[in-house]
């Protein structure tokens, strides 16, 4: 491929009213200033604390941008218009921080609904699912760190496995796939555990069920071969979704505070090594490793759309999905589909004041990812241009 694919902004923004790119405009250009952004969403979570009424100028700009709705009813006009275009979603009930038991059950009854739901619609091919959103962070902390467990705490623990294995078998029952997020290194060694041991259980024949592989880790191309070794030998298959990950400034404050060595890659470029041994690793494997690209990184992408193209598999082989955000790399997104790749939007939603936290940490990853808003802005800018607005 000599052309980039990813240049073309009549099939990028091909959903976006002229009204919607120039608010896009508006919103890009704010978060190129970090100062902004930091004032911004302290100033929005102050608004909503003390119920100013905010909620319509959220809805109507970082909130439309980067959500599909407050319900997944209202989610559903934007997944059909995508679907059309050929880009799948995921609909991911982003509601985050609840720490009791009576939440993380409305969270796994909410799942189970959107997993019922995906199962009559072919544009919801997965259903996602957080482990600190279905159980106590504290929890999965203690079982990573390998210290014992108080009588109360192991009830919790059974119920925690009750709900994982609940949502997994839902999930196969209804031939829906089930990813789980990856979260902080103190917590992810007991889910990566517990994932595959659904995996070993669920994932005969197909992936049903996927981990998240955050590839800022330095241990993570160990991780998945330990994995590909374990498959190989238990005879079952491995869904891996990688990226790049999005805990690094937490990550390293921690290391630094409990003078541990730090989990995360030294800089970006050996993050972004890490990352691609990790998509050719799998891609070289993918008998037994079925793969989500899940990145807003260009050159990534086109390596492994080179590397179907060079071996011979179709695009839209049901091994390989590439997925972004919503609200971002539309250009990724939308031409990786007109080219008949598999790909889908992650499109978060809920009540706006309990999904400020995810928006609040797009914003601030938008800043601190070099040049991804500047990228995102280029493009909005030459569709403006084509179509002279």
């Amino acid at each position: 491929m000599n052309e980039n694919p990813f240049n073309n902004t009549a099939n990028a923004f091909s959903l976006k009213s002229d009204k919607d790119l120039k608010k896009a405009h508006f919103i890009f250009s704010s978060m190129s200033m970090p100062w902004l952004v930091n004032l911004g969403s302290k100033a929005t979570m102050l608004a909503l604390n003390w119920k100013l009424p905010v909620k319509g100028i959220i809805k109507d700009t970082i909130f439309s941008q980067f959500c599909g709705g407050t319900t997944d009813e209202e989610c559903m006009p934007l997944v059909e218009k995508m679907f059309e275009k050929g880009v799948s979603s995921i609909l991911d009930y982003s509601v985050e921080g609840k720490e009791n038991e009576a939440d993380f059950d409305a969270v796994v009854g909410k799942k189970l609904t959107l997993i019922h739901m995906a199962s009559e619609n072919n544009a919801l091919p997965f259903e996602v699912v957080k482990p600190t959103g279905i159980g106590r962070f504290y929890i999965w902390q203690k079982i990573t760190e390998k210290k014992a467990l108080t009588p109360p705490e192991e009830l919790e623990w059974e119920r925690i496995y009750n709900r994982v294995d609940l949502l997994c078998k839902t999930a196969v029952d209804n031939d829906i796939a089930l990813l789980f997020d990856g979260e902080e290194t103190w917590m992810q060694d007991a889910a990566d555990d517990l994932i595959q041991e659904m995996m070993q259980k669920y994932n005969i024949g197909k992936a049903y069920i996927y981990n998240t592989v955050q590839c800022y880790r330095h241990d993570r191309l160990d991780y998945i071969m330990e994995l590909y070794e374990d498959a190989k030998a238990n005879g079952y298959i491995i869904g891996a979704k990688i990226v790049r990950g999005a805990y690094m400034e937490k990550e390293r404050e921690r290391a630094q505070a409990y003078n541990y060595p730090s989990p995360i890659c030294k800089d970006k470029k050996a993050t972004d090594e890490m990352y691609d041994h990790v998509m050719n690793y799998i891609l070289d494997r993918l008998d037994t490793i079925k793969l989500c690209v899940g990145t807003h990184n260009e050159a990534s992408t086109l390596e492994a759309m080179n590397y179907l193209l060079a071996h011979d598999i179709e695009p839209n082989t049901g091994d390989v999905w590439f997925g972004q955000l919503y609200g971002m790399s539309d250009n990724l997104t939308f031409n990786l589909a007109a080219l008949g790749h598999n790909t889908f939007k992650i499109l978060p939603f809920g009540p706006i004041e309990d999904v400020m936290p995810y928006l609040i940490r797009r914003a601030q990853e938008n800043t601190s990812v070099a040049g991804q808003t500047g990228r995102e802005l280029t493009l909005i800018k030459q569709e403006m241009k084509r179509r002279g607005i």
